[in-house]
């Protein structure tokens, strides 16, 4: 009936960029305006659901979108197109309607009663700056409507907040739910109810059998060793509404479809995702908070754990064997990060916070101490345990130090498991105490050539009337600048593939371009942010870039160049070259 998890995102992907693409909304939008103007009564205050597709339909706004998606499976997840962002704004990208080829026929409603995933809905702030904030995380049971007379019902659902204002309420919301194509039988409200209240009892019940199943496990793992209890080993961890779930159902396989081409692509992808630690009201360290992916998504900035799950979930997408670990590194700071094991037994750790990859060749504690050792190149000191969707291994060799630490992650000598079967129950797609299916990334709405450019317009005017407060002049240089451009890509090529390329060319284009007895000097800063004003007053912290900026001699001429590099999601690596050529005077 349904499509595969994997196919069904990359569709829904397809379908929303081609909706993008063909500005349904901006059509939409003028239409709606159009009619309220034209058509709408004095005394009529609302315009209804039912004239709205009257209009659209006669302008032929349905007919072009149906002739521009055709659909050739037997069944497709239908997706709600999100509106554009606001300054506050809910995002929601959960499907729960099953829609067939021939855009006619619905899935029947006992076959929809039986779809138990939730539509998660996130409400997020943004301020002037374009600063994100994450204010509520709501799962909307959505099945009630199902036995409403007509297929439509009302709700009123109040929001709570989030991390350590979980327990705080921010606001209620009133949501209309409306069945559209109609149910052609409609279920009474005693048979839902009666689904709802099973479903609540299973849960409760696996919930309740899983919870048993981990505290024999963690005994048995204290058996082995009693200085286990100090090792990070992580089975429960609290998500952005302050509920406790299985590690392992924060991950799932995750394909990019076409927005992501490789494996060190998603790293540096991940990379750009800003870093912001959970905040904490008062002292007593960190504040634990794994956030939902949908929830880390639509804020584009969280923790070190929300990285590396949304990296290994992408990983895993790719066909790789991959875990997160959770340990610490330099200083005892706790840490999560991402391992893949390849089919010749190589260990590969993934920093998600930077891209970077570390090749772990482990030291032999058997060796003579004279006996040279390979120094770890990687930051990561300890680790307690990995997970991914279907496994969970705690470490229990002697040891929990990383440097010698053995990754046969089948000898149960040196890692216990848990029980798939039990992990499962909990946390396969399906399951109904686990999240719902992870959402499809997003393809940027940011216009690169556009923003490099703004972004490169307010950085000269920036300068310029810093240089005007200190009493200097300003020259601006534009093939100079032009000139600063293949480094820049460079830089980004590097980043993602760990190669260096095209250094060659951009030195002699810059010889050429510097006159005998002149002095170049050059900065480049990498940001994950478009504000240009605090990109400037991050850059002038920097001595080196500074002196360049406040350039004082002869024959000065200064260059500015900002590329932005997008990503799915609307992040973006953003990196800016200031320059300058002067004459030298002895």
């Amino acid at each position: 009936m349904s499509l595969p998890p994997e196919k069904a995102s990359e569709l829904k992907q397809l379908i929303h960029q081609q909706l993008s693409k063909m500005d349904v909304h901006g059509r939409i939008r003028e239409i709606l305006a159009e009619t309220i103007r034209e058509e709408l009564a004095p005394d009529q205050q609302q315009l209804s659901t039912e004239d709205l597709i009257k209009a659209l339909r006669r302008r032929g706004i349905i007919d072009d979108v149906m002739k521009e998606l055709n659909f050739v499976t037997d069944s497709v997840d239908q997706e709600l197109p999100s509106s554009p962002k606001q300054p506050v704004c809910f995002t929601d990208r959960q499907s729960t309607l099953l829609k067939k080829s021939d855009g006619t026929r619905m899935a029947d409603s006992t076959t929809m009663l039986s779809i138990s995933d939730p539509v998660h809905m996130v409400l997020i702030k943004t301020d002037i700056f374009g600063e994100t904030t994450l204010v509520a995380s709501y799962f909307l049971e959505w099945r009630s409507v199902l036995g409403s007379e007509n297929g439509i019902t009302s709700l009123t659902v109040e929001l709570m907040g989030v991390g350590t204002e979980s327990k705080v309420s921010v606001g209620i919301l009133n949501i209309k739910l409306e069945m559209y194509p109609p149910l052609n039988q409609t279920l009474s409200q005693e048979v839902v109810n009666t689904q709802l209240a099973l479903e609540r009892q299973k849960t409760a019940e696996k919930e309740r059998l899983f919870l048993v199943y981990a505290k024999q496990w963690w005994r048995e793992y204290l058996q082995i060793r009693p200085s286990h209890n100090s090792r990070l080993v992580k089975i429960f961890a609290q998500d952005e509404n302050g509920v406790n779930r299985p590690v392992c159902s924060y991950i799932k396989p995750l394909r990019a479809g076409r927005l992501l081409d490789t494996p060190r692509q998603a790293a540096r992808f991940v990379n750009v995702l800003g870093y912001e630690r959970a905040p904490v009201i008062g002292g007593g360290g960190k504040q634990e908070q794994w956030c939902t992916l949908l929830a880390f998504l639509c804020r584009n900035k969280g923790d070190c754990e929300d990285h590396a799950n949304l990296l290994c979930s992408l990983l895993l997408g790719y066909g790789l064997e991959a875990f997160v670990c959770v340990g610490t590194k330099a200083k005892g700071v706790p840490h999560a990060w991402v391992m893949t094991c390849g089919t010749d037994g190589t260990i590969t750790f993934w920093e998600s916070l930077t891209g970077h990859r570390y090749i772990h060749k482990p030291a032999n504690p058997d060796e003579s101490p004279v006996a040279e050792q390979p120094k770890p190149l990687h930051p990561y000191r300890t680790i307690g345990c990995v997970f991914n969707h279907q496994m969970f291994l705690g470490n229990c060799q002697p040891s929990d130090s990383v440097e010698i630490c053995v990754f046969d992650l089948n000898d149960e000598s040196k890692w216990k498991p848990m029980s798939e079967e039990a992990i499962k129950s909990v946390c396969a797609p399906g399951a109904t105490t686990s999240l719902p299916p992870f959402p499809p990334l997003c393809a940027s709405t940011i216009d690169a050539s556009v923003t490099s450019n703004e972004i490169e317009m307010q950085l000269r005017l920036l300068v310029s009337e810093h240089r005007k407060d200190l009493g200097l002049t300003t020259v601006w240089e534009d093939q100079l600048s032009y000139l600063l451009s293949p480094a820049l890509a460079s830089y980004e090529f590097e980043r993602t593939t760990s190669i260096s390329a095209g250094n060659e060319e951009f030195q002699d284009a810059i010889r050429r371009a510097v006159p005998d007895g002149h002095t170049f000097k050059g900065f480049p800063i990498h940001f994950v942010y478009r504000n240009a004003r605090r990109a400037f007053a991050t850059c002038l912290r920097s001595p080196f870039c500074e002196e360049i900026i406040c350039c004082r001699g002869d024959q000065v001429r200064l260059a500015v160049r900002v590329r932005v590099f997008t990503y799915p999601e609307s992040a973006c690596a953003v990196w800016i070259m200031f320059a300058c050529k002067y004459r030298s005077v002895l």
